[in-house]
């Protein structure tokens, strides 16, 4: 079930009130039960996936916690990643490493027998799979007692707000949430309703509108040359941010209308000075994941430069293939992984630059410059994310400073189809100019909220004040929303 569809319009507002209408020791059981309602609705023999690795971290983490030795514990989490590991290589990247396994036999003119798996990716597997193996891992670790309660395990995996893409919670801060008893509070059902309108806002009126004008250049690229594609490039950088963080939005908020709280995926990555700081903001809690369960235990930066270097590496090319079986993913991670480290061995001499040239002196003027330089390295990693394929990435880039003659040409050109082409996207002009209308409201908000004056300043308004400010965010989304049953990005994930 999309958060942006007409489903989830009636399915929300059953399952809330219900929800507090029931007594307390029968609300684990209603959101179990609406959880795997939720997930069927996408495809429901996926559940089956879904129950197999939920019984085996849930026997996993008791056994753990039992065991007598040291081994016997290692083995029980061993197979437990294994298990989970395994549904995952099974289902996203048995194809993928199958195709590149015939391209190799072919070319060494050998038959590959190994046949193609017609099957569809489960929806969100990646995110709960490694919620999942956050489960296993803390009980083992020590941190987190093993769930003796099937029913609550299972609802910590399904929750539906954050099932299918996340936030990737950890046991400590969601269990114990499910035994606390939440009551009806006007202030935080209040609170958690406009975030997940905010939220709508960004996917349909902001996300969706910016993809009808990305999608066309990306879906024919060859078309187009030099602005077009600078344009398009960096309209996704805003799309997938306002899919992505509209998606967590209307996640923490419909989880806070019912009492839950959940970890803030993202923090204006825009405003990131580096690309250390951008993952810092961007998807935190895979970030986080990433940094606890495989940077860590590689030995982090405790090493020496080498392997230090090389462990940022490989967590950027892992955290690349989570997000996608596809050559184009793995270079995406690949080039932030490369930023990574560019950043990490120039620290002393960009210092140096920055003392020798007086930028020093200006941090206002320095930060503004090291945040237009790192939107304009994750805009062109964008590229390979959003590109269908390697080739069209490389054409993309290649030509991202070609053209354009042709472009200023178009520009004052009185031949309206030049303009359409070069500088509307062969769009309708009111189509390029409504959707940058709509995302300016979106960063002047949450610019706003970044200098942590918005609550504020709504809240000392008078009340028709702030209603008019709720029905006109309302009215946006209703007359402005692109509602075409567009799922959210992540979801493929």
């Amino acid at each position: 079930m999309l958060f942006n569809s007409f489903e989830f319009l009636l399915f929300f507002p059953v399952v809330t009130l219900l929800y507090f209408g029931l007594p307390h020791r029968l609300r684990w059981a209603l959101l179990l039960l609406a959880s795997c309602w939720f997930y069927m609705f996408f495809r429901p023999v996926y559940i089956l996936i879904l129950f197999f690795t939920i019984v085996v971290d849930y026997l996993a983490g008791l056994g753990i916690e039992q065991a007598t030795t040291p081994q016997r514990r290692k083995l029980l989490l061993i197979l437990s990643l294994v298990a989970n590991v395994g549904v995952l290589a099974v289902f996203k990247y048995f194809n993928f490493l199958n195709d590149n396994l015939t391209a190799l036999t072919n070319t060494l003119g050998y038959h590959n027998p190994v046949p193609y798996l017609s099957i569809l990716l489960p929806i969100g597997l990646s995110f709960h799979t490694f919620q999942a193996m956050s489960y296993t891992i803390e009980v083992y670790r020590g941190h987190q007692r093993a769930e003796r309660h099937l029913g609550l395990y299972a609802l910590y995996v399904m929750f539906y707000p954050q099932l299918v893409a996340g936030p990737i919670e950890r046991p400590q801060n969601v269990l114990h949430q499910f035994r606390e008893r939440h009551t009806f509070d006007y202030a935080r059902v209040a609170g958690g309703l406009k975030l997940m309108a905010w939220g709508l806002f960004k996917k349909v009126v902001v996300a969706d509108r910016l993809a009808l004008l990305v999608n066309q250049v990306y879906n024919q690229p060859t078309d187009y040359q030099g602005l077009p594609l600078v344009l398009a490039t960096v309209l996704f950088a805003f799309q997938i941010y306002g899919d992505f963080s509209g998606y967590s939005d209307m996640a923490l908020g419909s989880a806070q209308v019912m009492g839950f709280r959940l970890m803030r995926n993202f923090e204006r990555p825009y405003a990131a000075a580096s690309i250390r700081e951008f993952w810092s903001r961007w998807h935190i809690s895979l970030s986080t994941w990433f940094r606890d369960y495989l940077y860590i235990p590689l030995g982090g930066s405790r090493h020496g430069r080498g392997r230090w270097y090389r462990n940022v590496l490989v967590v950027f090319l892992v955290s690349g293939l989570w997000h996608g079986a596809s050559w184009t993913f793995i270079i995406w991670g690949a080039l932030h992984g490369f930023y990574q480290v560019f950043g990490l061995a120039t620290t002393a001499l960009r210092h140096r630059l920055a003392t020798a040239t007086g930028l020093a002196r200006v941090p206002a003027l320095r930060r503004a410059l090291g945040v237009g330089v790192t939107f304009g390295l994750v805009s062109l990693a964008w590229v390979f994310f959003r590109a269908n394929s390697v080739t069209d990435a490389i054409y993309i880039v290649e030509h991202l400073f070609s053209g354009w003659g042709q472009s200023i040409a178009a520009l004052l050109h009185p031949a309206t189809g030049h303009r359409a082409h070069w500088l509307y996207l062969d769009q309708p002009p009111a189509q390029l100019w409504l959707a940058l209308g709509c995302l300016g409201v979106m960063l002047a908000v949450e610019a706003a909220q970044g200098f942590g004056r918005l609550g504020a300043l709504v809240q000392a308004r008078p009340v028709p004040v702030r209603w008019s400010l709720y029905v006109g965010l309302l009215l946006a989304i209703v007359l402005l929303g692109v509602f075409n049953s567009s799922q959210f990005i992540y979801f493929q994930f």
